[in-house]
């Protein structure tokens, strides 16, 4: 199964997934942005769907930002994005997380904790990363850690790719497909007794930063975080 990384999600063969629209999160913020996040959000979504062309589209979880309440901009956005994925002729799966307490109010299909990949190379797993899987597999497509890695003081959206890092298998860690969601550097967390959030990332210095740059749509893979941190 191979691995395409394009501006914070992550397509596998027939399958896009990204993790973490925080839906609503411009509600409560001051941050100034040249349109609304969730418009912002589908709009993105609308290029990555005429790129990839996918069959299923997954939402890897926090698709809504606050906990006990959903904004009309928080939930109209949900609905373009439903139709956004629908008039692409494609499957919209909706994984929970933690911020995902409103959902069900919200949101009329089915809903579920994990999803597998229908996939003929191993078995891959998407889930939102907050708490350790049920389901065996191979690989797992988490988000929830909102990964970023400041290079030359410039704060980057990275993804985290670890090979055999959760019980010998592989995973991979989405950043936020929110654009205002601010990412959590990885830099300097190596020391830390506890520098990770998700408990599938148990062993941060192994993982490798990807960051695909959008300026010259290149994809940056830099060594393991235990080697790289050194270099920067």
């Amino acid at each position: 199964m191979s691995l395409d990384f394009r501006d914070r999600a992550l397509s596998l063969d027939d399958t896009l997934v990204l993790a973490d629209t925080h839906f609503g999160k411009g509600a409560a913020s001051t941050v100034e942005f040249p349109m609304g996040a969730g418009e912002d959000c589908v709009d993105r979504l609308a290029a990555l769907l005429d790129h990839f062309e996918p069959a299923e589209v997954v939402l890897a979880g926090d698709v809504f930002h606050s906990f006990d309440y959903v904004p009309d901009t928080a939930e109209r956005a949900l609905t373009d994005l439903s139709r956004t994925v629908r008039e692409a002729g494609a499957r919209l799966v909706v994984v929970r997380g933690n911020h995902d307490t409103m959902l069900d109010a919200a949101y009329a299909g089915d809903i579920v904790d994990e999803y597998e990949l229908d996939a003929g190379e191993g078995t891959t797993v998407v889930c939102h990363g907050h708490e350790e899987p049920e389901t065996d597999a191979d690989r797992y497509v988490v988000g929830h850690d909102h990964p970023a890695i400041v290079i030359e003081g410039q704060k980057r959206p990275c993804f985290l790719v670890g090979n055999g890092a959760y019980r010998r298998s592989d995973v991979v860690v989405l950043p936020p497909f929110n654009r205002l969601v601010e990412g959590l550097s990885v830099n300097g967390r190596l020391g830390t007794a506890r520098p990770e959030l998700s408990p599938l990332v148990t062993r941060v210095a192994s993982f490798r930063p990807v960051v695909h740059d959008e300026d010259s749509d290149e994809v940056l893979r830099f060594p393991p975080l235990g080697q790289f941190e050194r270099m920067l």
